[in-house]
């Protein structure tokens, strides 16, 4: 069974989780997915964005420092590099976050490593890139790219790329992120050393927009809008190190993802 407790991570787990110890006993490990997960509204609220993304995550580590947790997994960011030439990006790449998301991302990662070597606490950031699958809700301010369009090219409205298409992306499919955070979970160890979770493929999103219409079956015109400021032009994970380390390798690609986003639907 599954219980489900409503709290606020800024605020610390102590007191949340204290009746699900009491019934079941002390807790063996953390997967941390809770996050302010838009960009745009970081760089409009940082300070939001500081107390959920950065200062939850340090009460995450506390409670589980203090209740003698054995592996905390963090749900981080290719938001973290920033706009790299390095490309396919390794994880030992200069970090430059753009954004209030991506430093406090980043910032969670140092916490995390700093635990490890002070308390001795184990734990694994994963680097998420371009997540999308079903469930994720078209409607909403924080959604992904491709469950825009597939929402749009179902509904037989026109789909709009800003610049030129050009830009690429790692789009990885969820159910391959799900297996990473349930691996990674389960491997014992970690002192805080962040992994990609992508598939290194590269992807344009023009050739996403015309895969997403193709894949819908309906003739809807793609239109294009203004470049956004501060848009990163490529981006392209290395993934050999949660390979090597976690046996992690992504085996959904993206057309059969992108079928089975769009049938959610």
């Amino acid at each position: 069974p599954v219980e489900l407790v409503v709290a606020d991570v800024s605020h610390g787990l102590f007191a949340p989780l204290a009746p699900i110890t009491a019934a079941h006993g002390p807790i063996d490990r953390i997967v941390h997915l809770a996050a302010q997960v838009s960009v745009v509204h970081s760089l409009a609220n940082p300070l939001v964005d500081v107390a959920v993304n950065y200062v939850g995550t340090v009460q995450v580590l506390e409670y589980a420092r203090a209740a003698g947790v054995r592996k905390v997994v963090f749900a981080s960011s290719a938001a973290v590099y920033g706009d790299t030439a390095h490309v396919p990006v390794p994880e030992d790449v200069p970090c430059r976050p753009l954004s209030p998301y991506g430093v406090d991302k980043l910032a969670s990662e140092l916490m995390l490593r700093a635990y490890a070597s002070t308390h001795g606490l184990a734990s694994t950031p994963l680097r998420f890139f371009n997540v999308y699958g079903p469930r994720q809700d078209p409607g909403s301010p924080y959604s992904g790219v491709i469950s825009i369009f597939a929402d749009r090219a179902r509904a037989g409205r026109p789909i709009t790329i800003f610049g030129d298409g050009a830009q690429t992306r790692d789009f990885v499919y969820v159910g391959d992120v799900a297996r990473a955070v349930v691996t990674a979970a389960f491997t014992d160890g970690g002192d805080g050393t962040a992994m990609n979770v992508a598939t290194g493929q590269e992807t344009t999103v023009r050739h996403l927009a015309e895969t997403v219409v193709a894949l819908a079956g309906t003739d809807v015109a793609i239109t294009h809008a203004p470049a956004r400021a501060g848009e990163i032009v490529r981006s392209l994970a290395q993934v050999e190190r949660a390979a090597a380390d976690l046996g992690f390798t992504a085996e959904v690609a993206l057309r059969p993802g992108l079928a089975a986003t769009l049938a959610s639907l």
